[in-house]
């Protein structure tokens, strides 16, 4: 079997579908790697790196036509789709609610499409969470990209010139992000308070050194997959009203708040900006998505009332070779899971739970639903 690997088609997106430092299991299980020159330049590795451990470089036309697996951190352009090797299978980032036409691609070419971001919330799929290990980083990111442009420090500070008050920062939504968003911020030494729909998560909260707000926005709860449950309208303006007083006496605040496949919900407007205090920050991390954040652009530090609001996109590029590193192990992760020896193929047991969710298209079919 023939393993590829091609560089993402967005240019902001450093990442490399492979890290050096993961392909020895590959390896090891007779699998050929072969990888579009280049891959690694956004994570400051060379092709020898790759050569030298036995994957091989080719053309991205080759590695797109040979590989029997395919891997990407981003989606594929439908021309590139049609010249895949019949059969074959595509691993990656699919990003699938907004790229719809790719469906037809896969479907009209008979190739078996399986999207990370559908892999399930179970135990034994923890090791192929790429939304999680990706969003891990991100809330790393979102903190010291805040604490760049706050023009104060985050600890505090025992001076001869006298103590230098911990800045204040407000996490918005405790999910993975928000969790690792909490504790960078602490670990900066500042003062982190956070707040989620989810009750069940304070506990986390304040095993991290924060304090969690409660807000009583009536019923809310959790998917049976650990996500927030989408608020009605009448709870996400009680959420802003609630927390309008913590926004305004925080040096930074970081919203975390995504719903998969639908628009982000507005969670700051400009009356909560407004009684911010000058020069403090408003990181949006779901910018990408719609926006937490009123007035937020995409790649942008826009001042608003006075406050300096960001929305940078591809967060996890910040940290691009970890990055790099979690996302090639979580693909293979997938593959050393589904790998016959025997067979020397991947075998996609649609009886399977972790293939049922994340295997949209399969032997010229559809399979999801959502996007037939």
């Amino acid at each position: 079997m023939i393993l590829g690997a091609i560089t993402p088609k967005n240019q902001k997106d450093l990442r490399s579908s492979l890290h050096p430092n993961t392909l020895k299991p590959i390896l090891d299980m007779g699998i050929d790697i072969i990888f579009e020159s280049g891959i690694g330049k956004g994570i400051d590795t060379e092709d020898s790196i790759f050569i030298e451990m036995g994957a091989k470089s080719v053309s991205r036309e080759s590695c797109i036509s040979s590989a029997d697996i395919l891997l990407s951190s981003s989606p594929m352009a439908d021309h590139e789709i049609a010249t895949m090797k019949d059969k074959s299978i595509f691993l990656g980032l699919m990003e699938p609610f907004s790229n719809r036409s790719q469906f037809s691609a896969f479907q009209q070419n008979n190739i078996s499409a399986v999207s990370m971001e559908f892999i399930p919330r179970i135990t034994r799929a923890q090791k192929m969470d790429v939304l999680s290990s990706q969003s891990n980083l991100a809330g790393y990111v979102a903190v010291i990209e805040s604490a760049k442009v706050l023009k104060s420090a985050l600890p505090m500070m025992m001076t001869a010139a006298g103590t230098l008050k911990p800045a204040s920062v407000f996490v918005i939504g405790v999910g993975v992000a928000g969790l690792q968003a909490i504790a960078t911020a602490k670990r900066l030494g500042a003062k982190v308070e956070a707040f989620d729909t989810r009750p069940v998560v304070e506990e986390q909260v304040k095993s991290l050194g924060a304090k969690f707000v409660k807000l009583d926005l009536g019923d809310t709860g959790q998917t049976d997959q650990g996500y927030a449950n989408e608020l009605t309208k009448e709870q996400i303006k009680l959420q802003k009203d609630l927390q309008s007083d913590v926004c305004a006496r925080s040096d930074i605040v970081i919203t975390t708040a995504q719903l998969f496949g639908r628009p982000a919900p507005k969670l700051v407007d400009e009356s909560t900006i407004k009684k911010m205090k000058p020069g403090s920050v408003i990181f949006d991390m779901a910018v990408e998505s719609g926006g937490n954040v009123e007035g937020s652009a995409l790649d942008e530090i826009k001042e608003i009332h006075g406050v300096k609001v960001i929305g940078f996109s591809n967060l996890p590029s910040f940290t691009a070779n970890h990055a790099s590193f979690a996302l090639s192990n979580n693909f293979i992760n997938f593959i050393t899971d589904f790998y016959s020896v025997d067979d020397k193929d991947i075998k996609l047991d649609l009886e399977d739970e972790i293939i049922k969710s994340a295997l949209l298209v399969h032997d010229g079919t559809v399979l999801n639903e959502a996007f037939k």
